[in-house]
């Protein structure tokens, strides 16, 4: 056969494509009229609206021409406008539980924005939002939380005091009660009497997850209160207490790592807290958060040396990398000495020493540097939190 019946039997196909193309093309501009929607305020007015997808479907001169396209869709909700227009709390919460029950959740985002600026500054709207919160089933108390929480309202005393009530009460469930502290992570600044007060519940062992809920909202208003006025201690003591006494792992690992999203200078006083942590914790997780929290520290030689005093008592090969690297960040080239007896009594971490030693040679002393220049000689998972 000759190549020229081969080309017309292409060209000829090729044409049928193309004439199939048009014809799903003219289907595709098409729409067929579902009807008018259901008339349900704040709900998906069609079911197009309830996917956010409408699928064109090929018209059935084009039988089966390939898989159909999905053309995204915007949401569309019918009463919306006018729920908008004269918004209450009442009518959003009524909302927002039949969004829920539509399982239509762009629209509870959206409906939780509005509860957010219905709020406001206003301290009543804002104990209204918690009271249906303690009420609801889930997920409604973390949605009317989490709206308060973006509230300038959830710092009023009286939003503050009942927040870290509902955070207190064993009756709750566990993830309430964390809601309730999640909500509290945007206060400026905390009273010595409401640290106290999250302090007994991240040290609370029947508080499962808002343990650790706790601790965190401790340290993120912390970060919130150094940054705007330079105040640290008084937080960072309650979270080494946590941090050196509590049972639970994560909670512990939590309290050391949380001074990390400031990076305050950790005081001098601190340092034999940490370096008892480093000789005695028994997980090893713990004891390389407290490494790495003691090496940005205002005493440098008070922290060599409790590097020193942990690496003989240590056997987990990470820990003691992680002595050795934290100990360079704290000290610089004045650690180089330390590291090289470290290095003579685990040959293990000798190449360590030789990049450290190579790479302050060229005169560069800045820890971000230096880091950036060393190899990785050693298989050790680095914590969330440690930089490298």
């Amino acid at each position: 056969m000759s190549s020229r019946p081969l080309f017309k039997v292409a060209l000829a196909g090729l044409v049928l494509l193309v004439a199939l193309g048009v014809v799903w093309w003219r289907g595709s501009t098409t729409t067929d009229d579902a009807g008018p929607p259901s008339p349900v305020a704040a709900t998906p007015s069609a079911p197009l609206a309830a996917t956010g997808n409408a699928a064109v479907v090929p018209p059935a001169s084009a039988a089966r021409p390939g898989p159909r396209e999905e053309i995204p869709m915007p949401g569309c909700w019918e009463g919306l406008a006018a729920l908008d227009q004269s918004a209450t709390l009442e009518s959003l919460h009524a909302a927002v539980a039949a969004a829920i029950q539509a399982r239509d959740t762009a629209l509870v985002a959206y409906l939780q924005e509005r509860l957010t600026e219905l709020v406001g500054n206003d301290p009543e709207r804002a104990l209204q939002l918690v009271a249906w919160a303690v009420k609801a089933a889930p997920p409604e108390p973390a949605i009317y939380l989490e709206a308060l929480k973006a509230a300038p309202a959830v710092r009023h005393p009286r939003v503050t005091e009942k927040l870290l009530s509902v955070a207190e009460d064993r009756s709750l469930a566990t993830p309430d009660r964390a809601s309730a502290l999640d909500a509290l992570e945007t206060q400026h600044r905390f009273t010595p009497e409401t640290r106290g007060r999250l302090k007994a519940i991240a040290l609370d062992d029947s508080a499962d997850s808002a343990a650790w809920v706790a601790t965190r909202t401790l340290g993120r208003v912390m970060k919130e209160d150094y940054e705007r006025t330079g105040t640290y201690a008084p937080y960072w003591k309650d979270l080494l207490d946590i941090g050196t006494t509590s049972d639970d792992t994560a909670v512990r690992l939590l309290a050391l790592e949380m001074p990390s999203y400031s990076d305050p200078l950790i005081d001098s006083g601190s340092i034999d807290a940490l370096a008892k942590v480093m000789r005695t914790d028994r997980e090893r997780d713990v004891r390389e958060m407290a490494a790495f929290r003691l090496a940005v520290t205002e005493d440098p030689q008070k922290a060599l040396a409790a590097y020193r005093d942990a690496f003989d008592g240590e056997h987990d090969l990470c820990v003691r990398w992680a002595l050795l690297r934290f100990a360079v960040r704290a000290a610089g080239a004045d650690a180089l000495p330390l590291v090289e007896d470290f290095a003579r009594k685990d040959p293990r971490l000798r190449q360590d020493y030789l990049d450290f030693k190579a790479l302050y040679a060229t005169g560069t002393t800045d820890f971000t540097r230096i880091w950036l220049g060393k190899k990785e000689h050693h298989d050790c998972v680095v914590e969330e939190g440690a930089p490298h």
